[in-house]
């Protein structure tokens, strides 16, 4: 990730930190899998996918009618036509995470999990200890 393109933020002591963080995961879709790293950032409305990624692992369903998404470069949009919906998984847990993920033709990163979907499942970015939180144990789902 270049250092430009990171966005600071300030813990409880006052020190500068990532608002971002990486993590692997494996992601999961109906024709495969694959292993990649994941931004996760709160500042992302919903969670988005590279369309190169999104190939291999799922058949790429259309949306209703396209999205448009503003980036962080004021006035800039760009335009998405489809969705998939993937489980992911963390290295130390075999927890599955589902969510449906916006299908992008350019895109920085192969994934970025963003607010929508860590709020579904409870994630959370410690930023004290640069780390991803989620409980690992925890299996029941809930309607």
């Amino acid at each position: 990730m270049k250092q430009e393109l990171q966005l600071p933020c300030i813990n409880r002591y006052g020190e500068v930190v990532m608002s971002l963080l990486e993590e692997t995961v494996t992601l999961s879709g109906n024709k495969g899998t694959a292993t990649v790293r994941a931004l996760f950032d709160s500042g992302a409305s919903c969670s988005v996918i590279r369309r190169s990624v999104a190939e291999k692992i799922a058949i790429l369903d259309p949306l209703d009618e396209p999205m448009e998404f503003e980036l962080a470069d004021e006035n800039v949009f760009i335009s998405a036509e489809y969705v998939i919906h993937l489980s992911f998984y963390f290295q130390d847990t075999n927890r599955r995470f589902t969510d449906e993920f916006i299908v992008l033709d350019t895109l920085s990163e192969d994934l970025i999990v963003g607010a929508n979907t860590m709020q579904s499942w409870k994630i959370r970015l410690d930023f004290d200890k640069e780390e991803i939180v989620y409980d690992r144990k925890m299996h029941k789902m809930r309607l």
